[in-house]
């Protein structure tokens, strides 16, 4: 049989089916604790199943995973590396006092009933302007969520408001990778692309900001004993100085010098440490443990213990005990290892030729705009949830259907947008998604627990398809399709055989 086959979409669904039920198991059987090797497991029993099927009845080589997955993970290992400084940042920005300062002048400023739709709108322009949702999320997303904790707002609807704004800035910023990448694998000028998004995403975010608008009016007000308590404590253990907002001053200004990620992290790091040797020595040393060092050398091994392990400072309130403990670049290296798990079963995926088989039966139903706007919206979905990467979503969506839209005469920025409509934006709620991952390690906030809460990520994906039914903005080339890919699909279909 011929290497070049692409094997039965049924036969394609097989490695999926396990990797869902094995996720199930996971998720039953290990809840919070998934992320920890549960879902590693099930994600490399997942590529396993994938390689045997295609290497055993499709005479797949070995060799070619192997180059796949080495392509890969190298693709993804700039973000390895960010994801070791987020830790490190996270770390040094909670020690030096700078989100405690944040959140001891938040939360006497923010208002509980307007918090939902205040997190929201800051978030969006902080990633608007650093073109990061990463970023945005965990700096001032984790100070938000501990001004919402001591407000008495749930961590879920915050992680929710948090998520919406910093995914609608990322995907509306011209300095994001995503929205680079999803007009450049168009070839669509990126502002163009912007423009277009305009018509999906403005009702997308109004909609998501009503929500929380009346979420937060019409929940309870009680968070003033809260309030008191994190106040007194957190100026109680850490030395409360405006200072420290020269971190994130420095922080903005690099970003909007359009300094690469992992240089602003790294520098924003360093500049925290500074100051939390200047101003936190006492929390240094107490995070040392060792009573023989002289007081250099215990804030020495204190900062280097914040930077990259776990760190617990003792507030006298549990829940603010627990909010300023950090993870360091440990912390994060759960999220690595599920990466690279991640990418091996979508690479296996990817090598065998099983997801261009699952897409190629989408296209089978291709009949209308509606239709191919739909396909393509579900074709990134299914995505994001095989690949576990949104780089490689958008790429392999805008690769599947560039063709189609094409041949079907439509302009290739309606296709830009729905693939970041579909792609960005939904990413962050995988479990298992490079995105998913991330931000629930960052928050603290499990992936499932702040799913319902995110309404601009739900949202965009359902507005783009309301859109293509109502054909607002989109228009067709005067010259038309000739023979279109669709009926071609239609005619190739059955060519897929067990």
């Amino acid at each position: 049989m011929s290497d070049r086959k692409l094997p039965h979409p049924l036969v394609s669904l097989i490695p999926v089916v396990v990797l869902i039920g094995l996720l199930v198991m996971v998720i039953t059987l290990f809840g919070s604790d998934s992320l920890s090797g549960g879902s590693q497991i099930a994600l490399l029993i997942g590529a396993a199943v994938c390689i045997f099927i295609s290497t055993t009845f499709y005479h797949k080589p070995w060799r070619t995973f192997e180059d796949q997955m080495t392509r890969t993970i190298g693709d993804v290992s700039v973000t390895l590396l960010i994801l070791l400084a987020v830790g490190m940042l996270a770390g040094s920005w909670m020690i030096s006092g700078v989100v405690p300062t944040l959140i001891y002048y938040g939360v006497q400023i923010l208002s509980p009933r307007f918090f939902l739709v205040s997190a929201c709108v800051i978030c969006s322009l902080v990633s608007l302007l650093s073109g990061s949702s990463w970023t945005t999320i965990a700096t001032i997303g984790v100070a938000l969520l501990g001004i919402g904790d001591a407000l008495g707002v749930s961590e879920a609807w915050t992680a929710g408001a948090i998520i919406s704004g910093a995914y609608f800035g990322d995907k509306m910023s011209p300095l994001s990778d995503t929205t680079i990448l999803a007009s450049s694998s168009v070839r669509v000028d990126i502002f163009e692309h912007i423009r277009y998004m305009v018509l999906t995403t403005t009702p997308s975010i109004l909609i998501t900001l009503v929500i929380f608008l009346i979420a937060g009016l019409g929940g309870s007000s009680g968070g003033a004993l809260h309030i008191e308590q994190y106040t007194e404590g957190l100026a109680g253990t850490f030395n409360i100085s405006l200072w420290t907002l020269l971190v994130p001053v420095v922080t903005g200004i690099l970003i909007a010098r359009k300094v690469p990620s992992l240089v602003v992290l790294f520098v924003s790091s360093m500049m925290a440490g500074v100051v939390a040797i200047i101003l936190q020595p006492a929390i240094l040393c107490q995070i040392a443990g060792d009573a023989s060092l002289s007081t250099p050398a215990a804030i020495f091994k204190g900062l280097a213990i914040t930077y990259y392990g776990s760190t617990a400072v003792q507030t006298g309130y549990d829940a603010l005990n627990e909010l300023v403990s950090t993870g360091g670049m440990a912390g994060m290296l759960n999220t690595i290892w599920l990466i690279i798990c991640a990418m091996c079963f979508g690479s296996a995926m990817v090598a065998s030729g099983m997801i261009s088989s699952i897409t190629g039966v989408i296209l089978r139903w291709v009949r209308t705009r509606l239709s191919l706007v739909s396909s393509t919206v579900g074709t990134g979905l299914f995505l994001n949830l095989t690949t576990g990467d949104q780089f490689i979503s958008i790429v392999l969506t805008a690769d599947m259907f560039r063709e189609v839209y094409d041949k079907e005469g439509y302009e290739p920025r309606l296709l830009s947008r729905t693939t970041e409509d579909a792609v960005t934006v939904t990413s962050v709620l995988v479990p298992w998604n490079t995105c998913g991952m991330t931000q629930a390690t960052v928050l603290g906030v499990p992936t499932l627990t702040y799913l319902p809460y995110c309404f601009f990520n739900i949202i965009s994906p359902l507005m783009t398809i309301l859109v293509a039914a109502l054909g607002w903005k989109i228009k067709k080339r005067d010259d038309g399709p000739q023979e279109t890919l669709l009926q071609q699909a239609n005619d190739c279909a059955g060519d897929n055989s067990l």
